[in-house]
């Protein structure tokens, strides 16, 4: 099989040429070897690999920043997914697997969200990623698969964890957000599914993922902190105090509630999530493995 990756330098696109199966032929670009926001380049490089499956994981996901350079976001998150899905419509039997977020909800739901419900983003950055969910699909039909996830974390890149352990160690303490619900999720995780919906051409339309379980990001803080003391990668006692949405105000508007309903995914894709605190663990122990003196860079 013959796939070719976008945003091989992100989180989830390291994760998935690490993950890749035997037998694979991957051709994994970074931002700087193919941007997706330029038409021209974004044919060249389909014509050049001739993929059999295109995994999307190039996106801008600078979420606040997106409010002040909304056509940079679109250009990415929604032109760029409409010339990806335009070059594969080009190319018989060629498939795009493309990654979307919970942020194309609006988060009044009071259960989890499933793949057939009403979006409503609340920012720019959900908007330009519905709107390349919507290009994808309208694009390629039945040759598209659509999957949504959520608060995506590994133990390189920008994100939550990494952020929380660098205040930690700095602070001793941090203030975090209590009232918005979701289901972290590690980026190794996501790139087993992607890798079994790239097997399975039968699969299209959108689906959800992440890792089992929910809690609020304050609750994701204090779990870190617990898990970062055991892995040996915190010292001392850490302050943990939750806050509102309203005490810490941001550009962009977040769902009150972006949880996944995951159980279709589960079931079409024969495989079950681990709870996110055991991800959380795995990877703050990659961490700490890391950290050893001797340890391999």
């Amino acid at each position: 099989m013959k796939v070719l990756l976008t945003g091989a330098s992100g989180q989830v696109g390291r994760a998935v040429q690490r993950l890749a199966p035997p037998g694979v032929e991957l051709a994994a670009l970074t931002h700087r070897e193919l941007d997706i926001g330029e038409p021209e380049a974004v044919q060249a490089a389909v014509a050049s690999h001739r993929p059999e499956v295109i995994i999307n994981a190039a996106a801008y996901t600078a979420v606040d920043k997106a409010e002040s350079e909304p056509e940079l976001a679109f250009a990415i998150n929604a032109h760029g997914a409409r010339y990806l899905a335009q070059a594969a419509a080009a190319r018989p039997g060629c498939r795009v697997i493309h990654i979307s977020t919970d942020y194309v909800f609006d988060g009044q739901s009071r259960v989890p969200y499933k793949p057939g419900d009403a979006t409503h983003p609340l920012s720019v950055y959900g908007r330009s990623k519905l709107e390349g969910e919507t290009e994808v699909l309208k694009t390629l039909r039945s040759r598209a698969t659509v999957l949504r996830t959520a608060w995506v974390y590994a133990a390189q890149g920008k994100n939550f964890v990494l952020t929380m352990l660098r205040l930690m160690k700095a602070n001793g303490a941090v203030r975090v957000v209590a009232d918005q619900h979701g289901s972290p999720t590690e980026a190794g995780s996501i790139a087993r599914s992607l890798w079994r919906l790239a097997e399975r051409p039968d699969l299209q339309g959108i689906l959800h993922w992440t890792d089992a379980g929910e809690t609020t990001w304050y609750g994701f803080a204090c779990a870190i902190a617990e898990e970062a003391q055991a892995a040996g990668l915190l010292q001392g006692p850490i302050q943990v105090t939750p806050i509102t949405t309203a005490d810490y105000p941001t550009p962009a508007r977040r769902p009150a509630n972006s949880v996944l309903d995951t159980r279709e995914s589960i079931a079409r894709l024969g495989i079950e999530p681990e709870h996110w605190r055991v991800r959380l663990r795995a990877t703050l122990h990659e961490l700490s493995t890391a950290a050893q003196p001797g340890a391999m860079p």
